[in-house]
Order: C-alpha cells, then structure tokens, then sequence
C-alpha cells in the first residue's frame, strides 16, 4: 500500500514560472515573468540590506508597520489589511478557507493559472468560462454561477492578455453575483493603469462584505524575489485570513522592503510613464511588423502570431539572442507570446528582433 493523496491534488501540474537561462547564450534578457523594469527602489535595498542583520529575529507576525505604509499610501484602513507571503498565498488562503471538496470556482478562460491550481489543491471543481476578445465576459461568468459557487476570481487587468474591464462591469458583476459568493478582484497590475475611470476593487470591498482586493510588490514596486502582497477586504473576511494564514508569513526584510519602496520619491510616476511610452512603442511596431498586439493595461503585452508553430518559432528567434519572453500554451493561447516591458534598450531588442523574425518568414 502508497500513502495516497487526495485525488485533485494529481490533477495539478507543478507551475513553472518563467525562464531566465538560455544554453549557450551569455547575455540574457528576462521578459517572461512581468518584474518591474527598474529592479528594487534604492530605499529598498538599503532596507534589505540592512535588516539581515536582524535576520535572527521574528518578524511582527500582525505586519503593523507595513500595513500601516499601506494603509497611507492607497487611502485604506490598516485593520482591513492582510500581508501576505506574494499575493498567490492570500489567493490560496481564500481557496482553502472559503471552498473545498464539493465547491466550484469560477474564473475566465484565461485568467491567472494560479485560481486554477490553488482551486485544484483545494478540491474545488473549476469553472473558466469563455472570453470574448480575450476579455473577460459578464454575463458568461454570472451564468457559470451555480449553487456550489463560493468564490469568482477575476484579475484587472488581467494576465496574461492585458485587457480590463470598466468599473461599470465590475459593479454589474458584483450585483448580478449571490451575496455568498466571494469576489477576489486580482489588481496585481493596478499601478500601470491609466484608464481615468479605473478602481482597482476599493469601492466595491467598501459596499458590502463580499468582495476582496489583492495586490502585490512584485511588479511596478519590484520585489517579486521577496514574495510580498497584500489584500484589502472586509472585517469578517480579514478575520477568516487570520486564523487560516501562518502566525510569521511575511518575512522581516520584505517587510521594511516594502515599507521603503511605496516611500520611493517618484517611483510609482517615473515607472508609469516609462510603461506607457514603451508598450506602446512596442505594441506599435509589432504591428507594423505584422503582428497582432492585444490591447494591454499592464507591464507586458501579448502578441499573437496567428500558429503555435509561428508563435514557436518566433520564441526561439528571441531565445537565440538572449531574449526569454513567455509561451502561452499553458493558458490556452499557443498562437501568442507574452512580452514584459523592460527597459527602453530591452524593448528595441524585442523590436528589432521580432522585425527582423517577420521580415525573413
């Protein structure tokens, strides 16, 4: 007899995040995981640096301080906050505590694989409903809606495909959902945004005990290698978050990490504007090249090569001058890759490459 786990748990393939070597090639350039394009701020560093020598120390397991820097930066009440160890182990901790063996989730078709994992892990059944443009459809998401619902993940913007949706269809969806069924809006992406009308889910937490926010220092803020998140919620959720979650989740230097990076002078502004000027100059030589560029909110695009076979060939075009970006077959988009936006010198790279790969096939 082999000690068995739960059945679901051997439905999972092991996420594999993205790729940051390349067999026989010295220089690389990583654009397959959407880190910020700057690195750390400068004040995160020197907190980094400096909190190792208090490595042997506990870290404050309630994140008072950094949830307090939180708290003052986006405008939110410190008590509504929960920090977390990335904001992939608040979405876990939602599945684990609010689903299970029984309960269904819902997503989009090509929502962020983790909802699918964590839902898997949990024994949950997991629903992806259909897009429409690769946008996240309303009215297919309420329908998928069952008895067994206990949450809906919807990332906005989303990943991998850049597209958002209005705060009006956020409002439409969270009404048209039954009031026990969690909403977790996923606004890892938040900063990059520069759509006027966008919320990135504090309204609706604020209109009921329902919804949740999460959000992440891993991307405009750059600190994916610490593993910092954070989510905004109700007072009943936040309560369930505590008895579920580690008592020391966040480590002591992601903490000050984080507190010195949303302190940066600038940081936020600079990184946007350089965001928007360069995805969109990407976007629009790509398809001046030939290409499919999907309208994008976030720190990437995705651009579509019509073939697997095509978007593959294209991939090891870029591998073959140091230029890791992101296949999609794992999210049900083969014909497409995946293209953080890194620094102005990264992003001419990916243009002259991916020109140069159109031009000769």
């Amino acid at each position: 007899m082999t000690v068995m786990p739960r059945p679901s748990i051997l439905s999972v393939e092991p996420y594999v995040g993205g790729e940051s070597k390349v067999p026989g090639v010295n220089r690389i350039i990583k654009l397959s995981s959407n880190e910020g394009a700057f690195g750390p701020p400068p004040g995160a560093i020197a907190a980094i640096t400096h909190a190792a020598k208090e490595a042997h120390r506990y870290p404050d397991g309630g994140a008072k301080a950094l949830r307090e820097a939180i708290g003052a930066r986006f405008g939110l009440d410190p008590a509504r906050i929960v920090c977390g160890n990335g904001s992939d182990e608040i979405l876990t901790l939602l599945i684990l505590a609010y689903g299970g063996e029984g309960t269904e989730i819902v997503m989009s078709a090509h929502g962020f694989l983790m909802y699918d994992l964590a839902g898997r892990w949990a024994g949950c059944r997991v629903i992806k409903v259909p897009e429409k443009d690769l946008r996240a459809d309303v009215d297919g998401l309420l329908a998928a809606v069952g008895p067994r619902t206990k949450l809906l993940f919807l990332a906005n913007p989303n990943n991998p495909t850049g597209s958002i949706l209005p705060q009006s269809e956020l409002v439409r969806l969270r009404r048209g959902l039954p009031g026990d069924v969690l909403l977790v809006l996923d606004s890892a992406y938040a900063e990059y945004v520069t759509t006027p009308d966008y919320d990135p889910g504090q309204a609706l937490v604020d209109a009921g005990d329902n919804t949740v926010m999460t959000r992440t220092f891993s991307k405009i803020f750059g600190l994916g290698g610490m593993r910092l998140g954070w989510c905004y919620a109700p007072a009943n959720v936040v309560d369930v978050l505590g008895r579920v979650r580690g008592p020391f989740n966040v480590s002591g230097a992601a903490m000050v990490a984080g507190i010195a990076a949303l302190a940066e002078p600038g940081w936020i502004e600079a990184s946007v504007a350089h965001n928007t000027e360069w995805r969109g100059k990407v976007a629009a030589a790509l398809e001046v090249a030939g290409l499919k560029v999907w309208p994008s909110e976030g720190n990437f695009i995705l651009a579509d090569f019509g073939a697997a076979e095509r978007a593959k060939a294209a991939d090891a075009h870029l591998r073959g001058r140091g230029l890791i970006v992101r296949a999609m077959g794992s999210y049900g988009l083969a014909p497409c890759l995946r293209i953080t936006i890194g620094t102005a010198e990264e992003c001419q790279m990916v243009i002259e490459a991916l020109t140069e790969f159109t031009r000769n096939g």
